[in-house]
């Protein structure tokens, strides 16, 4: 599965939502240039507050010369962003985790122009990263239906108006695992705050059940792991 998601680019074109893009000739090279970047802009130090003391900390939990800058545009407005992604490995023994966005630098569209304030509001850093993430733990290996139907890897055709429908039985549903990911990532999509709770109501089962079916479909790759303190 690591070398799985090593070998997966961390952003492609359709990660970005409506109104962003990546440029078609970009002057950032993530693999040849983000490791200067990092440098230039002292990602691996850490200021003490105290005057006089500065000293370097490397992550102990995440290797941060893994970390690749990307540049993409706003086509309104021009703003050019520097996003810096890194897939997560939370702890040196557990196999690496989602991507995340561990970086971010504006850049107007001319030189020496302010920023505009609603641009930095604006940036979906959320829906990004979910975007990365569902491609990169890619449910049933399809990255969305097509004219509302996908194929699952039983052979059976799923409607995309089907997702929100009770999951059944686990033993005797084919596909349940892909189904619980694709439930789950929908009602992420939709800012769903708990969404495992949502599905439990809707399969009504009891939350623990629930839990117990999102935590499989994460061990099978098909959803990217957990974050600490979120729920869901």
């Amino acid at each position: 599965m690591v070398e799985e998601l090593e070998s997966v680019p961390l952003l492609v074109p359709e990660d970005l939502p409506a109104g962003w893009q990546m440029p078609a000739s970009s002057p950032i090279d993530p693999d040849r240039d983000s490791a200067q970047l990092d440098q230039s802009l002292r990602y691996e130090e850490w200021v003490d507050p105290e005057p006089g003391l500065n000293r370097g900390l490397r992550s102990s939990h995440n290797n941060i010369d893994s970390g690749r800058w990307f540049l993409i545009r706003h086509t309104a407005s021009g703003t050019r962003v520097l996003l810096r992604l890194q897939r997560q490995n939370v702890l040196d023994q557990r196999p690496m985790g989602e991507v995340r966005i561990t970086g971010i630098t504006y850049l107007p569209e001319w030189a020496g122009d302010p920023v505009a304030s609603p641009i930095l509001r604006e940036l979906p850093t959320s829906k990004i990263e979910a975007a990365i993430n569902r491609r990169q733990f890619a449910v049933t290996g399809a990255t969305g239906f097509h004219e509302g139907t996908m194929t699952l890897p039983s052979g059976r055709t799923l409607r995309s108006a089907d997702v929100m429908k009770s999951l059944g039985n686990p033993k005797r549903t084919p596909d349940f695992y892909e189904l619980v990911a694709l439930q789950h990532t929908r009602l992420v999509d939709d800012g769903e705050p708990n969404p495992t709770a949502r599905m439990a109501d809707i399969s009504r089962v009891p939350l623990s059940t629930a839990q117990g079916w999102v935590a499989r479909a994460r061990r099978k790759g098909l959803l990217p792991p957990g974050r600490r303190g979120r729920a869901g």
